[in-house]
């Protein structure tokens, strides 16, 4: 047995789908929008369609983007803390960063390295006391281009020791026959650790070399 629609709109039991939820601007909130919009604008200054619709794409998906850059910053943040466990494991150790001063710690060698740009004829390691005044000199001889490793043990020119403290680290090279000026990266023991804000990344304390932005560290001991 079938029953019509009209038998069952007389009995009151017919069957009403639930209305839709709407997502995003409805046609009704758009010309309502769109009304406001051109009863407010400049009349000397009319907008140009594209820009209207512009607006009215910003208007439907900011909602979205909200809930984007939230979501954003909740794994920004989570990158933040694991980079901070990371780097906390870094304490007490030695790392070899950019730095042209370190520290020489008793019954302890001062080392690092040199970036030579070019094969050099002769590689020179100066270093030098808190006044500038020459300690030490130490001759590499001839080296290829590359990272080369130098090492002072607190011997003075003067056939002493000196004493502990941060040293001067002045190094050239002598490439095509001219005077370079070298880079030096010095071992350092990390003192501490600054998680930085906004963004502004992890800073290791080192000693002899101060704050040394953790991106910088090129090796870990």
């Amino acid at each position: 047995m079938s029953i019509n629609l009209d038998t069952l709109k007389e009995l009151g039991l017919q069957h009403s789908a639930p209305p839709k939820t709407r997502k995003g601007l409805g046609q009704e909130e758009f010309l309502k929008l769109m009304t406001t919009q051109l009863t407010h604008q400049d009349p000397g200054k009319p907008m140009e369609s594209g820009d209207f619709l512009a607006q009215i794409a910003q208007f439907s998906t900011v909602s979205g983007i909200k809930d984007l850059q939230e979501a954003f910053a909740r794994f920004a943040e989570s990158q933040r803390s694991d980079q901070g466990l990371q780097a906390g494991y870094l304490v007490g150790r030695d790392v070899l960063v950019p730095a042209d001063e370190g520290l020489l710690a008793a019954g302890a060698n001062l080392e690092g390295q040199l970036i030579i740009p070019g094969p050099a004829s002769t590689v020179t390691v100066d270093i030098l006391d808190s006044n500038g005044q020459l300690v030490k000199k130490i001759e590499l001889g001839p080296q290829a281009d590359g990272n080369v490793a130098f090492d002072w043990d607190g011997s003075t020119i003067g056939g002493g020791f000196a004493d502990p403290g941060s040293y001067k680290v002045r190094a050239s090279a002598v490439i095509n026959g001219t005077n370079t000026g070298l880079a030096s990266l010095i071992r350092s023991n990390v003192e501490s650790v600054t998680l930085g804000r906004g963004g502004s990344g992890i800073t290791l304390n080192v000693a002899g070399a101060g704050p040394v932005p953790f991106s910088e560290v090129y090796e870990i001991h």
